[in-house]
C-alpha cells in the first residue's frame, strides 16, 4: 500500500523534471532503454535456465570456491544477478543446494555484476558504440520473430545487449549536451561528508532504478563527460552496491523462507561490504592508484579506475565474508524458521478427512452427526442452517498442493523407477483415486450452490427432492466412515 504511493509521486516528479529540464530527455531516455535492454537480456536468458544453466549452478554448490566463481562467471556473462538469485532461490527451496551453497553463489553474483563496469568504461564509452547497437537489434529482433523457443532466447539476447549499448550511446550523448547548460560539478563535496552524501545518493537512485548495472552504466558516462567529481563517484559506486538490496529485501517479503533467508545473506553482505568500502575509501582509492599504474590505465581514465574500484571491494567484501559463512548460515537459519506445525495444504502429511470434511460441509451438514448413530432422515431435517462453506478456498489450501506433489511423485516413479506390473498398477490407481477426489470436490462445489439455493426458494417440492438427495449422500458417507473404522 506505501510502495503505490510512492510510485505515483515519482512518476510526477519525473514528469515536473522532463518538463521544466527538456535538456535531461536523451540521458534519461539512455536510462530508460538501457533498462528496457537488461530485461530483453535477463528474458532472453530465461529460456536457457532449465537446461545448461541450472546444471552448471547446481553443481557448483559442492564446494565453496566453486559456487562463488561460478556465481561471478554466470552473472559476468547474462549481466543479471537478479535472475541469478532467484535460481538459486528455487534451488534452496526443493532442497537441491544448501544455504550456505547459496550464499556462495550470491557472493559470486555480486563480484559477477562488476563486469558492467567493465563494459562500460573499458568498451561502451571508447569506441562508437551505437556502430555495434544497431547490427545487434536488427539481427535481435530477426531470431525473435522464429518460432523455435532457442532462437527466441537469442534473439532476446542480442536485441537486449543492442538496447544496452544503445542506452550507453544516449547516455554519453545526453551528458555531453547536459553539460552545456549545467556543470553538476558545482555540486561536488569534498572530504567524508561528501563520501556519505554521494554514498547515499548511490542508494536513492539504484532504489528508483532497481538495477545497480544501470546505476553503475549511469555514474561511468557522468563520470567521462566531466559532469561528477572521480571521488564523488567511488561514494556513488558504494551508493549503488548497498541500494540493490532494497529490491531483493522488498521482493523478498512475500516469498518463502530461502528467499527471506537468501535477501538477508545478500542485504548483510552488501551493507558490511560497503561499510567496509565506505571506512577505507581513501586508502582503496590509493589502491586502485597503484594497480592502475602497474596494468598502465591513464591517470585520468577516471571511468576505468572506477571499474578496478568497483571490482576490488566487491572482491574485498567477499574475503571477509567467507570466514563467516557457516555462522551466517546458522543465525539466518534460527532467525528465518520454519514453521514447525505445518497445515494440512503442505505435502507434509496427507490429512485423512478433508475430503469427507468438504462433501459433509457441502451438503450442509455436520461430520459428528454423519459419525453418530442418529437416524439420517432426522439430520438431514434439523440441518437447515447454511455452514457457508467455501469450497474453492477449501481446495486451494487443502488439497490442491498435496494432489499436485502426489501427481508429480507417481508420474516421476512410473517414469524413472523399474516397476513391475503389480507396483506400476498401484501407483496408476493412486493416480486415479486422486483425480477422482478432485471430481468429487467439483461437483460438490455446484451441488452446495444448489442445495443453498432450493433452501431459500419458497418450494416445498424442491426442498424435498434435495433433502432426499442429502439423506442418500449422507449414507454413504456414513457407511464410507463405518467401513473405515
Amino acid at each position: 500500500m506505501i510502495r503505490k504511493p510512492l510510485f505515483y509521486l515519482f512518476l510526477v516528479l519525473l514528469a515536473a523534471l522532463l518538463y521544466f529540464n527538456p535538456n535531461l530527455k536523451t540521458i534519461l531516455a539512455g536510462v530508460a532503454v538501457l533498462l528496457f535492454g537488461m530485461i530483453m537480456l535477463e528474458e532472453g536468458f530465461k529460456v536457457f535456465t532449465k537446461g545448461p544453466l541450472q546444471n552448471v549452478l547446481k553443481k557448483a554448490t559442492n564446494k565453496l570456491y566453486k559456487s562463488i566463481s561460478i556465481g561471478a562467471f554466470v552473472t559476468a556473462l547474462i549481466q543479471s544477478s537478479s535472475l541469478v538469485s532467484v535460481i538459486t532461490i528455487s534451488f534452496i527451496s526443493a532442497g537441491l543446494i544448501s544455504l550456505s551453497g547459496g550464499i556462495g553463489l550470491i557472493f559470486g553474483a555480486n563480484i559477477g555484476t562488476t563486469a558492467t563496469a567493465w563494459l562500460v568504461a573499458g568498451f561502451g564509452l571508447k569506441i562508437k558504440i551505437s556502430a555495434l547497437a544497431l547490427p545487434m537489434l536488427v539481427f535481435g529482433i530477426v531470431f525473435s520473430f522464429q518460432k523455435k523457443i532457442e532462437l527466441k532466447g537469442i534473439g532476446n539476447v542480442l536485441a537486449g545487449l543492442g538496447f544496452f549499448f544503445l542506452g550507453i550511446h544516449y547516455m554519453k550523448e545526453g551528458f555531453d549536451v547536459f553539460k552545456e547548460f549545467i556543470d553538476l560539478k558545482q555540486y561536488a563535496m569534498s572530504g567524508f561528508l561528501g563520501v556519505v552524501v554521494y554514498t547515499g545518493i548511490g542508494i536513492f537512485i539504484t532504489t528508483i532504478l532497481q538495477s545497480s548495472s544501470a546505476t553503475m552504466a549511469l555514474i561511468l558516462t557522468a563520470l567521462s563527460a566531466g559532469q561528477i567529481e572521480y571521488e564523488n563517484a567511488l561514494a556513488l559506486a558504494i551508493g549503488a552496491n548497498i541500494g540493490t538490496t532494497i529490491t531483493a529485501v522488498l521482493g523478498s517479503l512475500s516469498s518463502n523462507i530461502a528467499g527471506k533467508r537468501l535477501a538477508a545473506a545478500h542485504l548483510i553482505f552488501n551493507v558490511v561490504t560497503g561499510v567496509v568500502a565506505l571506512l577505507g575509501i581513501y586508502l582503496l582509492s590509493d589502491l586502485v592508484n597503484i594497480i592502475s599504474d602497474f596494468v598502465h590505465i591513464a591517470k585520468n581514465d577516471y571511468a576505468l579506475k572506477l571499474a578496478v574500484f568497483h571490482t576490488i571491494f566487491n572482491v574485498l567484501g567477499v574475503l571477509i565474508m567467507i570466514p563467516f559463512i557457516a555462522k551466517l548460515e546458522k543465525i539466518l537459519i534460527r532467525t528465518f524458521k520454519e514453521r514447525t506445525n505445518k497445515g494440512v495444504e503442505e505435502p507434509k502429511y496427507l490429512y485423512k478427512n478433508t475430503i469427507f470434511e468438504i462433501v459433509a460441509h457441502a451438503l450442509n451438514i455436520h461430520r459428528e452427526d454423519i459419525k453418530s448413530t442418529e437416524e439420517i432422515t432426522e439430520i438431514v431435517k434439523k440441518s437447515t442452517k447454511d455452514l457457508n462453506i467455501n469450497v474453492d478456498e477449501l481446495y486451494y489450501t487443502k488439497v490442491k498442493t498435496i494432489y499436485g506433489e502426489i501427481i508429480k511423485y507417481a508420474a516421476t516413479a512410473q517414469s524413472k523407477l523399474t516397476l513391475n506390473k503389480t507396483e506400476n498398477k498401484s501407483i496408476s490407481d493412486i493416480k486415479i483415486a486422486n483425480r477422482k477426489m478432485i471430481e468429487i470436490i467439483k461437483d460438490v462445489k455446484e451441488l452446495n450452490r444448489n442445495i443453498t439455493s432450493a433452501a431459500n426458494f419458497n418450494n416445498p417440492y424442491l426442498k424435498e427432492e434435495y433433502d432426499g438427495f442429502r439423506q442418500k449422500l449422507t449414507k454413504v458417507l456414513r457407511t464410507i466412515y463405518w467401513f473405515r473404522k
